[in-house]
């Protein structure tokens, strides 16, 4: 069986997440009143950041990569190369020409111009890797290590460490989502009798214990582990998945406690129960080394389950509320929608992968 690329699903997933990001927070839409791709020939903007410049140069740089890789799997032989470019171009202009329609958003010649060019140099760092022979060997090391029917997998592991980067209230607690869901659709039905359809929280819920913010944390590690486990080959390759996945998930966590905090405070958010969790889920990851791959993919949705029940009945604190606000304002808006969605999204969409990959199972039995 041939392995299916998992370069195409990334690429359309992070060209969402750059439209998601660029035409944030999608309120007031008006129309212009003027041609809405004026702004290519306009003056250079006098006002700009180092931050902005880096931003949007970085920004559509794994755009770029990814889209070339894509197309060179799908056949386009040397074509890839330049219609990676203009397709990567081609989406930086929709997006700014859109954002005329947004009185938060300024479209900028020079934001184009940067997007094209940081996609222009991923594409070049494609070419080049694959000049030296580096995505052959990619493709053999995935041959090696995992499955050929690891597409899924990978894909939702690439995501994690960038899931992660969205402040949580427990370390590696992707998912909860039913304080802003319960808020946002009553502020939705609001004076509307639907409003009583909206299953509110009539108990006072309660923080959770040390014991089970432990937990939450060491599921938190073990449902990217138990989904690699499922796919990777051998024992001792799962043996060098385990460290290389701890090595990834501690420093996404102290990546997103020093963009928010500052770099001092990279790992303030290491504390008893988070230590516990870490340790109770690296013994589980040894104890799972033999489990067989559908095994794995069972534990995989019985530990999503009961994580995602503990996290959304939990409350949210007012400190990891001022968290979030450091994020939704000022420099961090345009990586609102990149990490936000992930974080939330991400362990349904792993729960449906696991219940995929168990009816698979089943079936090929």
């Amino acid at each position: 069986m041939t392995p299916r690329s998992s370069a195409m699903p990334l690429s359309l997933l992070f060209a969402a997440l750059v439209v998601y990001a660029s035409l944030y927070p999608f309120v007031g839409w008006r129309w212009p009143g003027a041609p809405i791709t004026n702004f290519v020939g306009a003056p250079l903007p006098q006002y700009w950041t180092g931050f902005d410049v880096g931003a949007n140069l970085v920004g559509y740089g794994p755009l770029g990569f990814l889209l070339a890789v894509a197309l060179l799997r799908s056949g386009w032989g040397r074509w890839a190369w330049p219609l990676a470019v203009l397709a990567a171009a081609s989406l930086s202009l929709a997006v700014e020409s859109l954002q005329n329609f947004l009185p938060m958003r300024v479209p900028s010649n020079l934001d184009f111009a940067l997007n094209a060019a940081g996609a222009a140099l991923g594409v070049c760092f494609a070419w080049i890797l694959e000049r030296l022979g580096g995505l052959r060997r990619w493709s053999q090391f995935r041959a090696d290590w995992f499955e050929p029917q690891a597409h899924g997998s990978l894909v939702l592991l690439a995501l994690w460490p960038f899931a992660l980067l969205y402040p949580v209230s427990v370390p590696f607690g992707l998912g909860q989502v039913w304080d802003r869901l319960e808020g946002g659709l009553a502020r939705l039905l609001a004076e509307t009798p639907f409003l009583e359809w909206v299953p509110m929280r009539a108990e006072p819920v309660f923080p959770l214990s040390p014991l089970a913010e432990a937990l939450c944390v060491a599921l938190g590690l073990l449902t990217p582990l138990l989904m690699g486990y499922g796919d990777v080959r051998s024992v001792w390759r799962r043996l060098v998945f385990l460290v290389m996945l701890f090595v990834g998930g501690l420093g996404a966590a102290a990546l997103s406690a020093a963009l928010t905090y500052g770099p001092d405070h990279a790992w303030a958010w290491i504390n008893g129960p988070a230590i516990m969790g870490m340790g109770l889920a690296f013994i589980a990851g040894l104890a799972a080394l033999f489990l067989p791959r559908r095994l794995c993919h069972v534990a995989l949705l019985m530990g999503l389950a009961v994580s995602l029940s503990l996290l959304n009945r939990a409350p949210v604190s007012a400190y990891f509320d001022q968290s979030l606000e450091v994020w939704e304002q000022g420099r961090f808006i345009r990586f609102h929608g990149l990490s936000q969605w992930l974080g939330w999204v991400w362990p349904f969409a792993a729960m449906v992968f696991g219940l995929r990959a168990v009816a698979r199972s089943s079936v090929g039995r």
